[in-house]
């Protein structure tokens, strides 16, 4: 299929996309907002859809009455949304049905959340960049160099990579950002002036499989004697993934284009802040032991999820600044709510679904996993590679702090 003549999208986003680009010296450095009105009904494509953050979109979406159509393998949360139109292939064009699917139709904002090779985000955009108005690219933080510095925003320079055809993540994921920097520049390539890339940081709230940030309310509620890492005023920066959806349609709507840090929340946050919401929500307590940054760099096999210590290469890692996306509209729940909201996810989970979190079955729960896990591969999986400090390790580590 031929998209290099121009077509209807491309001649009514034309003027648009070249006003915004005359206006770049008057505007905010990353800032492109038109079309404040009432929001209209929009026809919407998202690359997957049943993830994490996809169904969050998905219902952010569906509340506001838009039009919905996902484009993904049909593996995955296939129960969810029976009443939107699913269009199934693989966003990898050399695999399956690839890209046929997405062949015909037209959409005013196509949604790619699942993007991570340059290759493939480029063959999804250029093929829908005559048929799609609008095209929003979910990316990380991780796409910068470095966060050594605190307050960065979206003019710091983004990662490197000797060999950009590379399509794997590398040693302790060293090529992820970089890649990520490259999806972005794929997308923007497609739909100049028309392409919002979205850099949130950690995504947290109900449905987070990868449980990074539910360790730390959980392991709160269990009680007793805690680590807390670093010092209580130690900044953390989170985004709950409903107002991360909330706000991706509300950049649709407004047709938002330019590069954003999704971070969250609007002021500073601090682990201390964390933990008392925690003991407010599980009315728990727990008694929190303090352990310096300089210590916990000398144990061996902790796994103080998404804690970074508050110096160093790591001091703005929980610190970029957000101010552009505040401004374009993004707003965040008290993190109490999040808290709640995740043990209750959590709470109702079956146990084989618990089973990433490092406290999250009890002795019983576990014998019987581990069991099934002999027979189980993908079980099996989640038991060696669950998130979060076991509480023997967590003892160990502490006992070791008091004998210093």
């Amino acid at each position: 299929m031929s998209t290099s003549q121009p077509t209807a999208f491309d001649r009514r986003f034309f003027l648009k996309a070249t006003a915004a680009s005359s206006a770049a010296a008057l505007l905010p450095a990353m800032l492109r907002a038109q079309d404040k009105g009432a929001p209209r009904k929009l026809r919407i494509l998202v690359l997957g859809g049943t993830g994490f953050l996809g169904p969050a979109l998905v219902r952010a979406a569906q509340a506001k009455g838009h039009e919905l159509t996902l484009f993904n393998r049909n593996k995955h949360n296939t129960d969810l949304f029976p009443d939107v139109k699913r269009l199934k292939g693989d966003r990898d064009p050399k695999k399956n049905e690839g890209l046929k699917e997405l062949e015909t139709g037209e959409w005013d904002v196509c949604f790619d959340d699942c993007g991570y090779f340059p290759r493939m985000v480029d063959a999804s955009a250029t093929l829908l960049k005559g048929r799609v108005g609008h095209y929003v690219f979910v990316s990380s933080i991780s796409a910068y160099a470095n966060t050594e510095k605190e307050g960065m925003d979206e003019s710091a320079p983004v990662g490197k990579i000797d060999d950009s055809t590379v399509e794997d993540f590398g040693p302790g994921y060293a090529n992820y950002g970089p890649l990520k920097a490259l999806c972005e520049q794929a997308a923007e390539r497609a739909f100049p002036g028309r392409c919002t890339n979205i850099r949130p940081g950690y995504i947290v709230g109900p449905g987070d499989g990868s449980h990074r940030f539910t360790y730390w309310p959980a392991r709160f509620e269990l009680g007793g004697e805690m680590l807390a890492p670093g010092a209580p005023t130690d900044p953390v920066q989170v985004i709950d993934v409903r107002d991360l959806g909330e706000w991706m349609v509300r950049v649709a709507e407004t047709k938002t284009f330019g590069v954003f840090n999704a971070c969250g929340p609007a002021k500073k946050l601090s682990w201390g802040e964390v933990f008392d919401a925690s003991k407010r929500v599980t009315q728990k307590d727990t008694k929190l032991v303090w352990v310096d940054a300089a210590f916990l760099a000398k144990q061996e096999g902790l796994d103080l999820t998404i804690w970074s210590a508050y110096e160093g290469k790591s001091k703005g890692d929980h610190s970029v600044s957000n101010a552009a996306a505040v401004k374009a509209g993004l707003t965040f729940r008290p993190i109490a709510d999040t808290i709640k909201d995740t043990l209750a996810w959590l709470h109702a989970l079956p146990e084989d679904r618990r089973v990433g979190l490092s406290i999250g079955l009890t002795a019983e729960e576990l014998a019987r996993i581990t069991e099934r896990a002999k027979t189980e591969p993908d079980l099996a999986k989640r038991l060696e590679q669950r998130t979060g400090m076991s509480l023997e390790k967590e003892a160990e580590v502490l006992k070791a702090f008091r004998a210093k």
